[in-house]
C-alpha cells in the first residue's frame, strides 16, 4: 500500500467514525475533512461521500452538482452510480440548502427495511442563524443547533419525517469541514 492510499484509507475511516458519532449525538457538530474536494462540494461532503458511498449505493445530485465533473469525481472515487431520480438514491447531495427538495421525493424505506431510505447530505453556508431545538434519542434533554440557509419550513418537514418513523430520511448538515446529523428519530422544532 502506498502512502497516498494509506492516508486516504485513514481519512475515510476517520470520516466514518465522525459521522457515526454525529448520528449517536444528534446536533453535535463534528469536524470532517478531506484532502481535496471539487467545488462546489464542501470538504466534509467529499469526505462523507468517499467514506459512505460505493458501487451499491446510488448518489443523487441536485441541479447545481449534476455536472459531469462532480459526477465523474464521485464515480471515480467511490464507484457509486449517479441516480437520475431522488427516490432511487441511497445518498443525496444538496448544495443549495434553500432549495432543498421535499423529503417525500426521496426513498423513505419501509417498515421492514427502513435502511432502504435516502440519507440527505445538505450543504449550508454556516452553523449559525435561527436556532432549532432537538429532542430524542442521543440527546440528554434538549440541544440547540443553528444552520443557514434552510427552507422556512425545515422544522415542519422534520416533524412530518419523524411521524413516518421507522421510515423516513436522515439528514446530515454540512458547512465547510463541519457536519451535524439529524436522524429521523429526533424531534426538531423552531427556536430555543
Amino acid at each position: 500500500m502506498t502512502a497516498i492510499s494509506a492516508n486516504a484509507a485513514f481519512a475515510s475511516q476517520a470520516a466514518f467514525r465522525a459521522i457515526m458519532e454525529a448520528f449517536a449525538r444528534p446536533g453535535d457538530i463534528r469536524r470532517i475533512s478531506a484532502e481535496a474536494a471539487p467545488a462546489p462540494l464542501a470538504p466534509a461532503t467529499a469526505a462523507l461521500v468517499q467514506s459512505l458511498a460505493d458501487y451499491d449505493t446510488p448518489v443523487w445530485l441536485d441541479p447545481a452538482l449534476a455536472v459531469s465533473a462532480i459526477a465523474d469525481w464521485i464515480r471515480f472515487r467511490t464507484g457509486a452510480p449517479i441516480a437520475g431520480e431522488p427516490s432511487h438514491a441511497a445518498f443525496a447531495i444538496v448544495s443549495d440548502a434553500a432549495a432543498l427538495p421535499d423529503f417525500a421525493l426521496f426513498a423513505q424505506g419501509s417498515d421492514e427495511y427502513p435502511d432502504r431510505s435516502t440519507t440527505l447530505i445538505v450543504q449550508v453556508a454556516r452553523f449559525s442563524g435561527p436556532a432549532f431545538t432537538l429532542e430524542g434519542p442521543g440527546i440528554k434533554a434538549k440541544r440547540q443547533i443553528a444552520a443557514e440557509p434552510l427552507p422556512a419550513d425545515f422544522a415542519e418537514r422534520c416533524a412530518l419525517n419523524r411521524e413516518l418513523f421507522p421510515r423516513g430520511v436522515d439528514v446530515v448538515l454540512v458547512a465547510g469541514d463541519q457536519a451535524a446529523a439529524l436522524p429521523r428519530s429526533i424531534r426538531v422544532s423552531r427556536g430555543p
